[in-house]
């Protein structure tokens, strides 16, 4: 296992890599905190457009998981550029830009290499009030859990590349990963939630036991009451498995307390791109959240589980649904 160096103690440093949050945080004075993160990977699509946007909105949801709004970003390129048509490239770029800018965002640079495999990613630089950070470790006992996108897009991008995704389903998969958290984040720092994170390679497994180890809690989630692509099914079907789902679940192990199928579990597990917010919600402020959501058109918003006392980081799943208020009783928020 890899160690990083000791973090530099600084008391303009509100959040650093400690408790392995979306990304870090340094105060400029008492009204204003910079929050910087990077994330760049392999293309997961074939269309090199879709590329771009996909990966700018990935790295656009560590801003928006701490609740900030970004400013600036910075592409970073990896490219064969003797061997694919630099069209591909600008076709990437473009993606990236457009999306950065349906997030109110500037691209005002970058760095390129030469380089055998494709990558692409941004650098970004959000804003917030020093006092308004969304962090994932202020989870609190009998918070609600609450997950923004459905699940399953590690599996099916699997499948894109294995040729097993019928064009229809890849299409809304992509529409999935290329939507931005900013509506979820504005309402979620509007309702006054407790904690968030957005779940990303470590699926939704992974970054809930991050939640629960830096807010010492444990929680419980029912998994009838996640939302899931229908396709990631089919996928599982057909023996599709990415490698990091399943070290997701070897690392998980000791963590986990699982009544439910091996589908499931996998589901769960599944190393995600651009996914969701996953929220932890005063249970006296979820109808308002669900509510707003709906009113703002925020799909595949669910009520998934509940935050308890127990041991650190660890993660219950049960089978079946659970009907945690009315809100869900109501159908509002219901996909």
């Amino acid at each position: 296992m890899c160690h990083f160096p000791k973090q530099t103690s600084n008391p303009d440093l509100l959040i650093g890599f400690d408790t392995s949050d979306d990304a870090s945080v340094y105060r400029l004075n008492n009204n204003q905190a910079i929050v910087q993160t990077v994330d760049f990977f392999t293309p997961i699509v074939d269309d090199p457009y879709s590329f771009g946007q996909i990966a700018a909105a990935n790295a656009l949801s560590d801003i928006y998981a701490m609740g900030a709004r970004p400013l600036t970003a910075l592409n970073l390129v990896s490219f064969p550029i003797d061997k694919l048509d630099k069209s591909i490239l600008m076709e990437i770029l473009r993606g990236g830009k457009d999306k950065v800018e349906e997030a109110g965002a500037l691209i005002i640079g970058g760095h390129s290499i030469d380089d055998p495999e494709p990558k692409y990613g941004l650098s970004v630089t959000g804003i917030i009030h020093p006092d308004r950070v969304l962090t994932n470790s202020s989870a609190r006992e009998n918070d609600l859990l609450v997950l923004t996108k459905p699940l399953g897009l590690g599996i099916i991008t699997t499948g894109i590349k294995n040729g097993i995704v019928p064009a229809t389903d890849e299409k809304a998969a992509i529409e999935v990963m290329a939507r931005l958290n900013k509506e979820t984040s504005e309402i979620a720092v509007q309702t006054g939630v407790n904690a968030c994170t957005d779940i990303t390679g470590f699926g939704l497994l992974g970054h809930l036991h991050e939640m629960m180890k830096a807010s010492g809690m444990q929680a419980e989630i029912f998994a009838g009451n996640v939302p899931v692509l229908d396709c990631a099914w089919d996928c599982l079907e057909k023996g599709t498995i990415p490698g990091g789902t399943l070290s997701n679940l070897i690392y998980l192990e000791d963590y986990l307390d699982a009544e439910c199928s091996l589908d499931w579990k996998l589901i769960l597990g599944d190393a995600q791109t651009s996914g969701g917010l996953l929220l932890a919600v005063p249970e006296e402020k979820i109808e308002t959240l669900i509510t707003e959501c709906h009113n703002r058109n925020v799909h595949s918003v669910e009520i998934i589980g509940r935050i308890s006392k127990g041991e650190p980081g660890k993660v219950l799943i049960r089978g079946g649904t659970h009907a945690f208020t009315k809100t869900t009783i109501n159908g509002v928020g219901q996909t």
